[in-house]
């Protein structure tokens, strides 16, 4: 089955640096197949036997022992990216890849937490939960949104892993 794994918090700001090449080579140690990255900020294409959560914890596994570092990742079935797609509540409100953005979760985000997120929301930004996505329309950029404060990870306390429109389109070619 084709998954799509993508990193949370790698080669952002000099923090956690991690070869996209070093990766792929450990990832096909660790027995993946037909393991593709995109870009350098940690989307991964790979073919592997059983479900998320088993390719979640080899995957989690083969990173740690490699690299020494605890680097938590949020995998999708690859056909998943087209219903994240096509579920976009902002499609055709947006200008451009960069105001429109979908963070993945591990997990639904309870319900108390999808209220708080909600509420605290700024005009013109807007979020929608669906499933394990928020998707994230923000005008305005991301630098003074709830997203750029870290809002949900450190007042929500949700660990999330972010790609913007764009990023989210090419997945679905990896």
């Amino acid at each position: 089955m084709r998954f799509i794994a993508l990193l949370r918090g790698i080669n952002v700001g000099g923090n956690t640096m991690l070869k996209m090449s070093d990766l792929k080579a450990c990832l096909e140690t660790a027995g993946f197949e037909n393991v593709v990255t995109y870009i350098n900020s940690g989307n991964v294409g790979l073919d592997a036997e059983g479900d998320e959560g088993f390719v979640v914890r080899k995957f989690e596994q083969a990173v740690g022992a490699a690299f020494d570092k605890q680097i938590p990742v949020m995998v999708r079935e690859q056909s998943d990216i087209s219903r994240i797609i096509e579920a976009n509540p902002y499609a055709g409100q947006f200008e451009s890849h960069k105001e429109m953005h979908v963070l993945f979760l591990k997990d639904e985000m309870p319900l108390d937490k999808v209220d708080a997120l909600l509420e605290a929301a700024t005009p013109p930004e807007l979020f929608a939960v669906r499933d394990r996505e928020i998707y994230c329309h923000l005008p305005m950029g991301v630098a003074n949104s709830l997203l750029g404060k870290s809002f949900i990870e450190k007042k929500l306390k949700v660990a999330v892993t972010g790609r913007n429109w764009r990023t989210v389109e090419k997945l679905i070619e990896i």
